[in-house]
């Protein structure tokens, strides 16, 4: 991804999309010379896009005669929309991808496995706490459908401006740019500000994320050693030890190559989860000792909780990006489809079970109700630390690229070992950040309450609309309106009920304190 990334700059697309009175013929032939002109000195220092790239080379074609499109009244902006039809119908952007690693789909599967299962699921018994039993069975159901659906829409409109621009891959906020230039006129100009909006969400979720794992990883490690050893360092010493692995680690950029890493991930968690079953099964109580439905008042926890544990739509788009056959990620039955449906079946069930066998007891994570004195038990603690650490590299992709392609054009002779500097940069500062305020778990929470919220659920939704604003259009009883509506105010109780739930972590927190 950090080779595939756009940097948010400013550029004369703007000048593209504005329509202006008539003007003299001989204005007509210099308009491209114009809009060149201004590309070459981006506005207010800004650097290009790929964006700025597509704009320009339309203007090169149509010197050359290679597309119909005219200039009119001064616009430019057939010379964007001319020809949609035939650039749907006839360019393959999977067979113009051209990668130097590309993965399978079980490769892809791995990784979509990894960036969804991570320790959210832990939290899942306490979430059907808050929710009931059987309702909460439905609710993680309807969460995962809704989620994955959302996916769906952002993939298929991301397939779609592939074909519109002639590109072969697009990250999240240059599908979202993408969608801007090319839709409605009142909405082109907003272009850079979805991008900037996605991109300084993702890095604010994702790299937060890296943060609370060097948390969440130091913390259990803390816990087994000093049971065992009898001894009680402080848990920054953990951190600290960890600094070495997670730089070394991070030191891989492709993806490709963090497949097995995200396998032995899978294992483990996998391994874990069934230890914590082992437990859980044993003497087992009837459904009827438990709530089937809690309360209305519990049921923003219960969505807090289930929506930002089941969203990782942060990684989709690097993955599709780099795979060897992209149009398989979607479909029936899809990558996405198997990774989403196993991924909402383990929530599901360790989320049932784990309530049904603890009840009113249910601790925020599974592991902290296994007995504390056996070592089988503990040994999840380990599975669990292992499982994250090696996760962190995953989560660390998507907010090093977005750095990278922001400070790339510095290093024009130097790029690889700049790239090394600035990802072990920053693989410090995480580190750094958490040892700074190990209670940053809280925080975070509410930060991905409100990044997840927009980029899971609000932003498919209104890139959805403008793809297809025009062609195809918003269908019989403007039924793709109605949809993407539902979805936002859906994005919008997601919203509420995470910053509700992140908000009384927060002063537990401080209470406890």
């Amino acid at each position: 991804m950090a080779e595939k990334v756009e940097s948010v700059s400013e550029n004369p697309a703007e000048k593209v999309e504005n329509e202006t009175e008539e003007e003299d013929p001989s204005v007509h032939t210099l308009a491209p010379i114009t809009i060149l002109a201004n590309y070459e000195k981006p506005k207010n220092g800004g650097t290009k896009t790929e964006m700025d790239d597509f704009v320009r080379a339309k203007f090169k074609s149509q010197q050359h005669g290679e597309f119909s499109s005219v200039i009119t009244n001064g616009s430019t902006t057939p010379l964007v929309r001319e020809n949609v039809v035939d650039e749907e119908s006839g360019y393959n952007p999977f067979v113009h991808r051209k990668l130097d690693h590309p993965m399978s789909n079980i490769d892809t599967l791995i990784h979509l496995l990894k960036g969804s299962l991570g320790s959210g699921i832990l939290a899942m018994p306490l979430a059907f706490a808050n929710a009931g039993l059987f309702f909460g069975v439905f609710a993680t159901i309807l969460v995962g459908a809704i989620c994955t659906y959302c996916v769906h829409m952002l993939v298929t409109c991301a397939h779609t401006l592939y074909r519109r621009m002639k590109v072969p891959t697009l990250d999240y906020s240059g599908v979202a740019e993408a969608s801007f230039l090319l839709g409605p006129q009142p909405v082109r100009k907003y272009r850079r500000l979805a991008k900037a909006c996605i991109d300084t969400f993702l890095f604010i979720d994702l790299y937060g994320c890296c943060c609370v794992y060097v948390v969440f990883v130091a913390r259990n490690l803390k816990q087994v050693v000093d049971h065992h050893l009898e001894i009680d360092y402080d848990v920054r010493l953990y951190m600290a030890m960890l600094l070495i692995p997670l730089i070394l680690t991070n030191l891989i950029h492709n993806l490709k190559w963090l497949a097995p890493f995200s396998m032995i991930a899978n294992i483990l968690m996998a391994v874990g989860i069934g230890i914590s079953f082992y437990y859980v099964f044993n003497d087992l109580p009837h459904v009827t000792e438990r709530k089937y439905f809690s309360s209305f008042q519990q049921l923003p926890l219960f969505f807090g909780t289930a929506i930002f544990a089941l969203e990782g739509i942060g990684v989709v788009m690097p993955l599709e990006n780099n795979m060897k056959t992209p149009q398989k990620f979607i479909g029936c039955p899809g990558v996405l489809n198997i990774g989403m449906t196993v991924v909402v079946i383990l929530y599901t069930a360790v989320g049932f079970f784990g309530y049904l066998k603890f009840g009113e007891d249910t601790q925020a994570s599974i592991t902290l109700n296994l007995p504390k004195d056996e070592l089988l038990a503990q040994s999840v603690k380990v599975m669990i630390a292992v499982t994250i650490f090696l996760t962190y590299s995953l989560q660390f992709y998507v907010p090093m690229g977005i750095i990278w392609k922001g400070c790339k054009h510095w290093f024009p002779k130097n790029e690889v070992p700049a790239e090394y500097c600035i990802r072990i940069f920053l693989v410090i500062l995480s580190v750094g950040i958490a040892a700074a305020v190990p209670n940053l778990g809280p925080f975070i929470s509410l930060v991905g309450a409100m990044c997840l919220s927009t980029l899971g659920l609000i932003f498919p939704a209104v890139i959805e609309l403008v793809t297809f604003w025009e062609k195809p259009g918003m269908g019989k009883f403007y039924w793709r309106i109605w949809k993407n509506i539902f979805l936002m105010l859906f994005g919008i109780l997601g919203f509420a009920t995470g910053t509700i739930s992140s908000l009384q972590e927060i002063m537990e927190t401080f209470n406890s304190e």
